[in-house]
């Protein structure tokens, strides 16, 4: 694998234990960022219909490797279709500028400020390519905490914590999303 694309690490496999779970075989599947193809890969086959998306032309190439439909693009950016379950397991760091190298990697990286900067404008974004009933799976972290709960609340979307991962400095939680409306 490209040392240009994260590799599988635990909020992957949060992300895909979660996924597992959620999936169901009628769901049309957005992966945003996908990275390694680690989630999608083994979803692919669990589902109606899979695409997946990255920003990085070196993770494009690593997912259609695994047999991933996949199209290179920031977010949900030029997507005409509507998905009942999204995945996203974003940037969620707020890397200091000693940290950042200007490479691709640091792309899967660096949230911004709070780390939730990509978190917001995928929320922003993702309504266009949410069917009416569906779901977002996002991966989060506790460096994260309040702010993106309150961006989350703000948009108009609903949330739960369906699980978390302690790790050696933080928490990681898996949000399932959904929108207001739905109720």
């Amino acid at each position: 694998m490209s040392s240009d694309v994260y590799p599988p690490q635990e909020d992957s496999e949060l992300l895909l234990e979660v996924a597992l779970r959620e999936v169901k075989p009628e769901d049309e599947v957005l992966e945003v960022g996908v990275g390694s193809g680690y989630v999608s890969e083994k979803l692919k086959d669990m589902c109606k219909f899979l695409l997946a998306t990255d920003i990085s032309p070196y993770a494009v190439k690593e997912a259609k490797k695994k047999g991933i439909e996949v199209i290179r693009t920031d977010l949900v950016s030029g997507i005409r279709k509507r998905f009942t379950l999204i995945l996203f397991n974003p940037p969620y760091l707020e890397l200091s500028d000693e940290e950042k190298q200007g490479d691709w990697l640091e792309k899967a990286l660096d949230g911004g400020r709070h780390g939730i900067e990509v978190m917001v404008r995928f929320l922003d974004e993702v309504r266009d390519v949410l069917a009416d009933d569906g779901r977002i799976i996002l991966i989060i972290s506790s460096l994260n905490v309040p702010h993106i709960f309150e961006e989350i609340k703000k948009r108009g979307f609903d949330f739960e914590i369906v699980a978390e991962r302690p790790l050696f400095f933080e928490k990681l939680f898996a949000l399932r999303i959904t929108s207001s409306q739905d109720r």
